[in-house]
């Protein structure tokens, strides 16, 4: 594959072009060749690793595992259970956001469920906003 600008590289990885200064920046993406005009170039490994970094953000690893992600990713023959314990991590943060969303889900549900649709001087979604007492349970 010949070198490829910024532009195409954003195409190919279906990343913004900002996006790619970011990720360089930090250290995720590998700083880009120039070219005598002071263009930056890209490569396939380019493509890969941005595809990579994109998908793990899809998927809400944030950037310091994914930095560790690499890293780990260009060690094929070590054992895979810092990937393991990386992940595993991650998808308990998962499981206590939706824990924490479904304790959100269900106040917002017994506001509505307790209004009487009168007047907003009986509301009571305003009355329990504007008591945290009022909620069913703590929530933060």
């Amino acid at each position: 594959m010949k070198p490829i600008a910024i532009g195409e590289l954003s195409r190919q990885a279906a990343v913004k072009v900002p996006t790619i200064r970011f990720y360089e920046e930090r250290g995720l993406l590998p700083r880009a060749s120039r070219t005598e005009g002071n263009r930056r170039t890209y490569g396939a490994a380019d493509v890969r690793r941005l595809r990579f970094i994109r998908h793990a953000r899809e998927l809400g690893f944030e950037i310091e595992d994914i930095r560790a992600l690499l890293d780990l990713a260009e060690q094929p023959e070590r054992p895979c259970g810092e990937v393991d314990a990386i992940a595993r991590r991650h998808l308990a943060d998962i499981d206590d956001r939706i824990a924490r969303l479904t304790g959100l889900r269900v106040e917002v549900q017994a506001m509505l469920d307790q209004c009487s649709r009168g007047s907003v001087r009986e509301c009571r979604i305003v009355e329990v906003l504007a008591d945290h007492g009022e909620c069913l349970h703590e929530v933060h």
